[in-house]
Protein backbone atom coordinates (compact mmCIF):
# COMPACT_ATOMS: atom_id res chain seq x y z
CA UNK A 1 0.00 0.00 0.00
CA UNK A 2 1.03 3.16 -1.13
CA UNK A 3 0.88 6.59 1.43
CA UNK A 4 1.31 10.29 0.88
CA UNK A 5 2.50 12.04 4.23
CA UNK A 6 2.70 16.05 3.77
CA UNK A 7 6.99 16.61 4.32
CA UNK A 8 7.40 18.42 7.36
CA UNK A 9 10.56 20.12 8.97
CA UNK A 10 11.69 17.05 10.28
CA UNK A 11 11.92 15.31 6.98
CA UNK A 12 14.11 17.47 5.62
CA UNK A 13 17.27 15.03 6.37
CA UNK A 14 14.92 12.27 4.27
CA UNK A 15 14.23 14.68 1.60
CA UNK A 16 17.65 16.34 1.14
CA UNK A 17 19.04 12.79 0.39
CA UNK A 18 16.46 11.58 -1.91
CA UNK A 19 16.74 14.76 -4.03
CA UNK A 20 20.74 14.11 -4.12
CA UNK A 21 19.38 10.43 -4.94
CA UNK A 22 17.41 12.30 -8.38
CA UNK A 23 19.76 14.92 -9.21
CA UNK A 24 22.47 12.61 -9.44
CA UNK A 25 20.59 10.43 -12.41
CA UNK A 26 20.92 13.50 -14.45
CA UNK A 27 23.84 14.57 -13.41
CA UNK A 28 22.21 18.00 -11.83
CA UNK A 29 24.33 20.29 -9.38
CA UNK A 30 23.16 19.55 -5.96
CA UNK A 31 23.80 21.92 -2.86
CA UNK A 32 22.54 20.24 0.16
CA UNK A 33 23.00 23.31 2.22
CA UNK A 34 20.78 25.25 -0.04
CA UNK A 35 18.24 22.47 -0.69
CA UNK A 36 17.74 22.45 3.03
CA UNK A 37 17.42 26.87 2.97
CA UNK A 38 15.01 26.55 0.51
CA UNK A 39 12.87 23.30 2.00
CA UNK A 40 12.53 25.41 5.24
CA UNK A 41 11.43 28.73 3.37
CA UNK A 42 9.19 26.40 1.10
CA UNK A 43 8.16 24.86 4.45
CA UNK A 44 7.03 28.19 5.77
CA UNK A 45 4.88 29.39 2.94
CA UNK A 46 2.54 27.44 2.48
CA UNK A 47 1.40 29.67 -0.93
CA UNK A 48 4.47 28.46 -2.38
CA UNK A 49 3.23 24.66 -2.63
CA UNK A 50 2.90 21.55 -1.04
CA UNK A 51 5.42 18.34 -0.78
CA UNK A 52 5.25 14.66 0.17
CA UNK A 53 6.69 12.01 1.20
CA UNK A 54 5.69 8.77 -0.69
CA UNK A 55 5.63 5.27 1.69
CA UNK A 56 4.80 2.17 0.19
CA UNK A 57 4.55 -0.70 2.95
CA UNK A 58 5.46 2.45 5.52
CA UNK A 59 9.02 2.90 4.03
CA UNK A 60 10.27 6.00 2.20
CA UNK A 61 10.69 5.76 -1.55
CA UNK A 62 10.19 8.78 -3.07
CA UNK A 63 8.50 12.35 -3.13
CA UNK A 64 7.13 14.55 -4.95
CA UNK A 65 6.49 18.22 -4.98
CA UNK A 66 3.77 20.62 -6.59
CA UNK A 67 4.76 24.23 -6.52
CA UNK A 68 2.13 27.09 -7.33
CA UNK A 69 1.93 29.67 -9.77
CA UNK A 70 -1.26 32.23 -10.55
CA UNK A 71 -2.46 32.42 -14.26
CA UNK A 72 -4.55 35.05 -15.47
CA UNK A 73 -5.16 33.01 -18.54
CA UNK A 74 -5.95 29.37 -16.68
CA UNK A 75 -7.67 31.87 -14.49
CA UNK A 76 -6.30 30.80 -10.53
CA UNK A 77 -3.73 28.67 -9.23
CA UNK A 78 -1.75 26.35 -11.33
CA UNK A 79 0.72 24.40 -9.93
CA UNK A 80 4.17 22.94 -11.58
CA UNK A 81 4.51 18.79 -10.76
CA UNK A 82 8.46 20.57 -9.67
CA UNK A 83 10.08 16.96 -8.86
CA UNK A 84 8.68 13.14 -8.79
CA UNK A 85 11.10 10.53 -7.76
CA UNK A 86 10.62 7.36 -6.89
CA UNK A 87 13.80 5.18 -5.59
CA UNK A 88 14.85 2.55 -8.39
CA UNK A 89 14.12 -0.57 -6.14
CA UNK A 90 10.87 0.87 -5.65
CA UNK A 91 9.98 1.25 -9.45
CA UNK A 92 7.69 -0.91 -11.85
CA UNK A 93 5.30 -1.31 -9.07
CA UNK A 94 2.76 1.15 -10.22
CA UNK A 95 4.10 3.76 -7.62
CA UNK A 96 4.59 6.12 -10.18
CA UNK A 97 0.87 5.60 -11.50
CA UNK A 98 -0.49 5.97 -7.84
CA UNK A 99 1.23 8.98 -7.15
CA UNK A 100 0.26 10.61 -10.17
CA UNK A 101 -3.61 9.90 -9.33
CA UNK A 102 -2.73 11.24 -5.86
CA UNK A 103 -2.06 14.33 -7.02
CA UNK A 104 -4.85 14.33 -9.40
CA UNK A 105 -7.23 13.81 -7.00
CA UNK A 106 -5.49 16.81 -4.78
CA UNK A 107 -5.68 18.97 -7.51
CA UNK A 108 -9.33 19.69 -6.86
CA UNK A 109 -8.96 20.13 -3.03
CA UNK A 110 -5.81 22.32 -3.17
CA UNK A 111 -7.87 24.73 -6.30
CA UNK A 112 -5.97 23.95 -9.01
CA UNK A 113 -6.97 24.80 -12.75
CA UNK A 114 -3.99 22.67 -13.81
CA UNK A 115 -0.68 21.01 -13.88
CA UNK A 116 2.47 21.26 -15.94
CA UNK A 117 5.68 19.13 -15.68
CA UNK A 118 8.85 18.92 -17.36
CA UNK A 119 10.16 15.28 -18.42
CA UNK A 120 13.80 14.49 -19.54
CA UNK A 121 13.26 13.77 -23.39
CA UNK A 122 15.73 10.62 -23.03
CA UNK A 123 13.18 9.56 -19.78
CA UNK A 124 10.72 7.57 -22.23
CA UNK A 125 9.41 5.85 -19.32
CA UNK A 126 8.10 9.19 -17.54
CA UNK A 127 6.74 10.18 -20.36
CA UNK A 128 4.95 6.91 -21.09
CA UNK A 129 3.62 7.51 -17.50
CA UNK A 130 2.45 10.99 -17.95
CA UNK A 131 0.70 10.33 -21.31
CA UNK A 132 -1.55 7.40 -19.52
CA UNK A 133 -2.34 9.70 -16.68
CA UNK A 134 -4.00 12.27 -19.30
CA UNK A 135 -1.07 14.72 -19.52
CA UNK A 136 -0.50 16.35 -22.83
CA UNK A 137 2.45 17.01 -25.40
CA UNK A 138 1.98 21.17 -24.81
CA UNK A 139 2.21 22.80 -27.69
CA UNK A 140 4.21 25.53 -26.37
CA UNK A 141 7.99 25.73 -25.66
CA UNK A 142 8.99 26.11 -22.17
CA UNK A 143 11.85 29.07 -22.37
CA UNK A 144 13.84 29.91 -19.50
CA UNK A 145 16.07 33.37 -18.68
CA UNK A 146 18.68 33.07 -15.99
CA UNK A 147 18.71 35.64 -13.46
CA UNK A 148 22.08 36.96 -12.66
Amino acid sequence: MTTYNPISISDIENIIQLMEEFYRIDNYPFDSKISEELFNQFLADENLGKAWLILHKNEIVGYVILTYVFSFEYQGKIAFLDELYIRENARGKGIGKETIAFIQQEAPKLSLKIIYLEVESHNDAAQKLYIAKDFAIHKRKIMKYIVN
